[in-house]
């Protein structure tokens, strides 16, 4: 049972940093190796300085979409740890950790629908007149699209966990 606890909490903790960082990090969209954009910025790479140059993305319906629904995904798989935490304290033996899954879960789902929109439109989101083919899912992206069996499953597990003590 100790590393049952152990290894879902594990999880959680290793989950909400990815999407912390797949909500925070710099590359959603990679143009070529001097320009990548994400749900913030847009940044390019300043060869003379060696620094990378940002400004912020032009706003739209579909971005402002991914924003909140990534923003509220770590919201509500942070929420689920700390109702986890006070759970492991207040919950009578026996009982289920049903608000902590139903809460992870919801994340997974917000997650999903994120990587969805920016997934499907994409052109609209990088509002640029040059190709989107020219372009490529950065590693922020691909890490978004991680998180969500990992959200799910845990959500899954939380929903299954019995206190035992």
């Amino acid at each position: 049972m100790v590393f049952l606890l152990i290894s879902i909490t594990v999880l959680h903790l290793v989950t909400l940093a990815m999407l912390l960082i797949a909500t925070l990090e710099k590359s959603w969209w990679v143009w070529d190796d001097s320009e990548i954009t994400d749900l913030w910025y847009n940044c390019f790479h300043d060869n003379a300085s060696n620094t990378w140059l940002c400004a912020a993305t032009n706003e739209n319906d579909w971005l402002q979409s991914v924003q909140a629904l990534m923003v509220l995904s770590v919201v509500f798989s942070s929420v689920s740890f700390l109702v986890f935490l006070g759970q492991l304290f207040t919950l009578a033996k026996g009982g289920l950790f049903y608000f902590t899954g139903f809460c992870q879960a919801f994340a997974g789902f917000t997650d999903f629908a994120a990587c969805l929109i920016f997934t499907f439109h994409r052109k609209e989101i990088l509002n640029d007149s040059r190709d989107v083919n020219k372009g490529r899912f950065g590693y922020c992206f691909i890490l978004a699209w991680v998180c969500v069996p990992l959200l799910l499953v845990s959500g899954v597990l939380y929903v299954h966990l019995r206190k035992k003590h």
